[in-house]
């Protein structure tokens, strides 16, 4: 089936991603995610999660990407993977026009079993997070108790779960496998190279992504952002970088590196915000329709999701009146507006 011309909001940016988070809960506490130790009450079935990603397919979404809280721990995961492979194997069926979807996982749960899993339902992408290497850090970033010991079982397992990932067919070389790693000042500053160097040595791409105002319980401030240029210059010193052009709607800019060793890219939503081309939606584990990472509430679904029409009405209203800029005007608004938490936005 050939894409639908898509809709568009205010500021002419098309509905293109579809983020839908499958639990708000997670098996690590990293502080500057603060997840919940257990799900809203109301969670989506898998027929209203199928209903919810064929209506936005309808409306010219391309990109389904499932995230959480952790959504390895989700047992709706594996039957939504497979009723959507079914679905888009459908000519006639609006989810034939999906062309990618993606996971976001810390990958703790990633073995090589469910990895295995994953790829023969259906799932094209995997992104993995992991925000050092050095035990002792990552037992802060994650929030675990058992100090540096707790930290390197963490990293161990994390990296079993990238070698299980591409040996189940995700390509990090096609981009069906990327690391993503969150960098704050003064926490894991000193793990920039050596996450870096990693990625390089396993020909995958890096995603660095600046501390964000997200939530209300991680205590932001702006002097723990380190920003895009800083990361670059500091990476450029040890291996020369070529700057690439950045694709409309992509969250990253990306750089490659001079002596062929792969990519890297950054997503710097505080010192270089991409609103003007965001294109995504995200839908939370209950129900809960947000236009932008950082809107102080978002839009119930619950109530339209048994009929495709009236959600469709409801997606393509809330589309066509959206006007957030957040990150472009953050300087300008109120800083002790409320957001929504991200383990339950889902990033």
């Amino acid at each position: 089936m050939s894409a639908l011309p898509a809709e568009f909001d205010q500021w002419s940016r098309p509905f293109g991603v579809l983020r839908v988070s499958l639990t708000a809960r997670c098996n690590l506490a990293c502080p500057y995610c603060c997840p919940d130790q257990k799900d809203p009450p109301g969670l989506l079935n898998l027929d209203q999660h199928l209903r919810l990603i064929r209506v936005a397919s309808g409306l010219g979404i391309q990109t389904l990407r499932l995230t959480g809280g952790e959504p390895l721990l989700s047992d709706r995961l594996l039957p939504l993977l497979e009723a959507l492979a079914a679905c888009r194997a459908d000519a006639a069926d609006p989810l034939s026009r999906l062309r990618d979807v993606a996971l976001t996982t810390n990958g703790v749960l990633l073995t090589p079993e469910k990895a295995l899993a994953l790829r023969a339902a259906g799932l094209d992408r995997i992104t993995v997070s992991l925000d050092a290497l050095e035990g002792a850090v990552v037992a802060k970033m994650a929030g675990l108790r058992g100090g540096q010991g707790a930290g390197d079982r963490l990293v161990e397992q994390v990296l079993g779960g990238l070698t299980a990932a591409r040996r189940a067919g995700f390509d990090p070389a096609s981009g069906g496998l990327k690391l993503n790693a969150v960098m704050r000042r003064g926490l894991n500053d000193c793990q920039l190279l050596p996450l870096a160097k990693l990625a390089r040595d396993r020909g995958v791409e890096l995603r660095l992504i600046e501390y964000m105002d997200v939530g209300n319980r991680n205590g932001w401030t702006s002097d723990q952002v380190i920003s895009a240029e800083e990361m670059i210059q500091r990476i450029d010193a040890h291996w020369p970088l070529q700057s690439m052009s950045r694709q409309s709607g992509a969250t990253a800019r990306r750089w490659r590196y001079v002596d062929g060793r792969g990519c890297i890219g950054v997503i710097a939503s505080i010192t270089e915000p991409f609103c003007g081309d965001c294109n995504r939606l995200r839908v939370t584990a209950d129900g809960q329709a947000y236009t932008c990472l950082f809107a102080p509430e978002g839009t119930d679904l619950r109530p339209f999701l048994q009929s495709e029409e009236a959600l469709k009405a409801v997606l393509r209203g809330l589309w066509r009146q959206r006007r957030d800029r957040y990150s472009e005007e953050r300087h300008w608004t109120n800083e002790s507006a409320r957001h929504a938490e991200m383990a339950y936005l889902g990033g």
